[in-house]
């Protein structure tokens, strides 16, 4: 999202906050999981105040994020120190960013998905 501020002549550029489709799902998967609770509180905490404009700023806010291609919109978070994975599906609004969860689980499990190569089309939730 553009800026223009005509006294000045500068064009400021600004990110958009994120939109988190479904946080009960997290709050589900903590609540089986009690151990991921404090991960998953802190992975919370960093969404709420990430301001993106780009897919790689998922990067900058959480630098073990793996964007998956193939024109999937989808990126994997690494949480809890990588015991815990969460597949999303994301899309650039005109004022927000959505991310829909379509996946949570422990690293064991994602890689049982991917060597079935289902992270691409995953949706669980």
């Amino acid at each position: 999202m553009f800026t223009f501020c005509e006294h000045l002549n500068i064009k400021l550029t600004f990110g958009m906050k994120v939109h988190l489709i479904k946080k009960e799902t997290i709050d589900s998967f903590a609540r089986q999981n009690v151990q991921s609770r404090t991960s998953f509180n802190e992975f919370l905490t960093k969404l709420k105040y990430a301001d993106w404009k780009t897919s790689a700023d998922m990067q900058v806010t959480f630098p073990s994020t793996d964007l998956l291609g193939n024109g999937s919109h989808r990126a994997v978070f690494d949480i809890g120190g990588n015991k815990y994975r969460m597949i999303v599906k994301y899309g650039f609004g005109e004022t927000q960013i959505h991310i829909f969860i379509c996946w949570i689980g422990t690293h064991a499990q994602y890689t049982k998905l991917c060597d079935k190569e289902e992270q691409y089309t995953v949706f669980d939730y």
